[in-house]
């Protein structure tokens, strides 16, 4: 048994396909299935039944294959062992960021990352809370950045910094004239919000549920992006809540909009989460350095008082 070989049944694990993990691990498919092979028969086993399409695991294959991730994870641990005693920090390194912090926070920190560290091969993936903690939990993201807390025993959770809501009224709205608002105030029967799937609407909605009842089937009209939000709000279809760097790029003609509220400041938590067994911790340090740094400068509310919506 090698660990190229167990290597070998987590593709197939994975794809479902001899070809396919053939591909991913760079090697024809014959030499994968004739690796494959050897391995069931030193086992006298069979892992895979290949009379099914696409291929399954078989009882015991299950049993193994939760064993082969054990086994190449402390094998991969390793080299990280060895990395972090040189003081090596690179390598291939997939993160995985929520659409409502890709936009804004990608800019501000990624030249600096790269500059800092060209030794590091980020690989940056665009996903929702729920495809991050499957990929997290599957192997397949080392860390990501999201809204937290998740609450996932599996998932460790790192703050990075505290992201205040700044409130979108149009002219005409009731609350356009206020100053500051309340979260008191909120109603949201006109709250313009992001399609089902997205942390920053479930935010939004947990804001609001805190101080009134609601029937959310009631409101109908949703988004998928905040820069679409905007707009409809701007056309007096409602108002909406925008993440705080959100803000920085909105247009001068728009800014007379823009209303902060009174304290308690509602806000989210922004975290770098990984699997508790994550191995490439200098790198996962590495960012949260450079991260953090940067939106301390960004952020000005860190000695106000704040609410988490997303806290339960």
């Amino acid at each position: 048994m090698t660990i190229t070989q167990l290597y070998y049944v987590l593709a197939v694990a994975e794809h479902q396909n001899f070809t396919k993990a053939a591909e991913k691990c760079f090697v024809t498919q014959p030499t994968l299935s004739m690796q494959i092979q050897k391995l069931e028969d030193q086992l006298d086993v069979q892992i895979f039944d290949r009379t099914k399409k696409p291929i399954e695991l078989t009882e015991i294959g299950k049993k193994i294959v939760h064993q082969a991730k054990n086994i190449v994870n402390e094998a991969d641990r390793i080299k990280d062992i060895v990395d972090q005693q040189k003081g090596f920090i690179g390598g291939e390194f997939r993160l995985g960021i929520i659409p409502t912090i890709m936009p804004t926070l990608l800019p501000m920190f990624l030249k600096t990352f790269i500059k800092r560290y060209p030794k590091v091969k980020l690989k940056i993936e665009e996903l929702t809370t729920d495809e991050i903690i499957q990929r997290i939990n599957d192997g397949h993201l080392d860390a990501a950045i999201a809204a937290t807390p998740l609450e996932n025993e599996s998932i460790k959770e790192r703050p990075l910094y505290y992201e205040p809501f700044v409130s979108y009224i149009p002219k005409g709205h009731r609350l356009h004239d206020n100053k500051k608002i309340d979260v008191s105030e909120l109603e949201i029967e006109d709250m313009l919000l992001l399609e089902d799937g997205h942390c920053f609407r479930d935010g939004v909605i947990n804001l609001c549920k805190s101080f009134k009842k609601h029937d959310e089937d009631n409101f109908q009209l949703e988004s998928g992006s905040i820069e679409m939000l905007v707009k409809l709000s701007n056309e007096g279809l409602g108002m909406t809540l925008l993440p705080y760097l959100h803000t920085l790029d909105i247009k001068e003609a728009e800014k007379n909009n823009l209303h902060h509220f009174n304290d308690p400041i509602p806000a989210r938590e922004v975290s770098i989460i990984y699997h508790k067994s994550e191995l490439k911790m200098q790198i996962i340090e590495a960012l949260h350095s450079v991260i953090s740094g940067i939106i301390r400068g960004a952020i000005a509310f860190q000695n106000v008082n704040i609410i988490s919506p997303l806290a339960k």
